[in-house]
C-alpha cells in the first residue's frame, strides 16, 4: 500500500535539537520588557507556569497556549513581551538543511506533507518560521496542539494532523518524531507507521519499537520508497 502522507514533529525533528534553559529564556525576555524590579519574580512566575502546562501535556495530553502561561503567571503579554519571546526563540527555530530539498522530493512524488506539534505557540508564530525558511508552501497542512484540546501521543491529535492534510487511511500515512513516547507509540496508536529520528536528551520508551530509525532527515526517503515500491527504494 502505498504512503500518501508524511506528517512530522517540529522541534528536534525538522529542527535540530537544543538544549534550552527556559529559565534563562524567561529572564531575558522580562528583562527586555518589564522594569528591572520585577524581572526576576515574573521571570520564575512564567517559567513556573509554563512548567505547568508542560506537566498536563505530559502527565494528562491536554494543550495550552503561550497566553494561558501569561494568564497563570499573572503578567500581561504585552507586546514587548511576546516580541522578545519570539526573538529569544529565534536561533532554536532554524530548519534541518535537509528539510526543503525533502518536502520538495516528496511533494514531487504526490505525497502530501504536514506538520503535527506539541507546542504553546499560535500558528501565526509558525507560519512566519516556515515562511522565513522557505518551506510554508511546501506543507498541505499543519496542526499545533495549541488550537485543539489535545497533545500528542493522545489519538486525537494524529487523527486532526490527518485530516489537516486530506489523508483517510492512517495505514498510508507515515509520522517522522524524535519522541519515542509522544511521536512514535503515538502515531503507531494511531494506525500510522513511525520513523525515530533519535536524539539523546529526550526519555526513553521502548514498547513501541520504530518502523525505522535514522540518523537524519536526509535517510528517509529510501524508507517511503520501500514501503510505497518504488524502485530504489531499500
Amino acid at each position: 500500500m502505498a504512503i500518501d502522507a508524511v506528517i512530522f514533529d517540529w522541534g528536534g525533528t525538522l529542527t535540530p535539537w537544543h538544549d534550552i534553559d527556559l529559565g534563562d529564556i524567561w529572564r531575558g525576555v522580562c528583562a527586555s520588557g518589564l522594569d528591572p524590579d520585577r524581572v526576576e519574580a515574573a521571570a520564575t512566575a512564567l517559567l513556573d507556569a509554563e512548567q505547568e502546562l508542560w506537566r498536563r501535556c505530559r502527565d494528562e495530553h491536554r494543550s495550552g497556549t503561550l497566553d494561558e502561561v501569561f494568564a497563570l503567571a499573572g503578567v500581561e503579554p504585552t507586546e514587548a513581551l511576546l516580541a522578545a519571546k519570539f526573538d529569544a526563540w529565534t536561533p532554536h527555530t532554524y530548519i534541518d538543511p535537509a528539510v526543503p530539498g525533502l518536502l520538495a522530493e516528496l511533494r514531487g512524488r504526490g505525497i502530501r506533507v504536514g506538520v503535527l506539534s506539541n507546542t504553546i505557540w499560535s500558528r501565526d508564530w509558525h507560519e512566519r518560521i516556515f515562511a522565513r525558511d522557505g518551506v510554508l508552501d511546501l506543507l498541505d497542512g499543519a496542526v499545533y496542539s495549541s488550537e485543539i484540546p489535545y497533545t500528542k501521543p493522545h489519538r486525537e491529535a494524529f487523527r486532526a494532523a490527518l485530516a489537516a492534510v486530506g489523508a483517510t487511511d492512517p495505514a498510508t500515512a507515515v509520522f517522522v518524531g524524535d519522541r519515542p513516547y509522544d511521536d512514535i507509540h503515538g502515531a503507531k496508536s494511531a494506525g500510522m507507521r513511525g520513523v525515530l529520528v533519535p536524539n539523546s536528551t529526550v526519555p526513553a520508551w521502548d514498547a513501541t519499537p520504530p518502523d525505522a530509525v535514522i540518523g537524519g532527515l536526509d535517510e528517509l526517503l529510501p524508507h517511503i520508497d520501500r514501503w510505497s515500491g518504488r524502485r530504489g527504494g531499500r
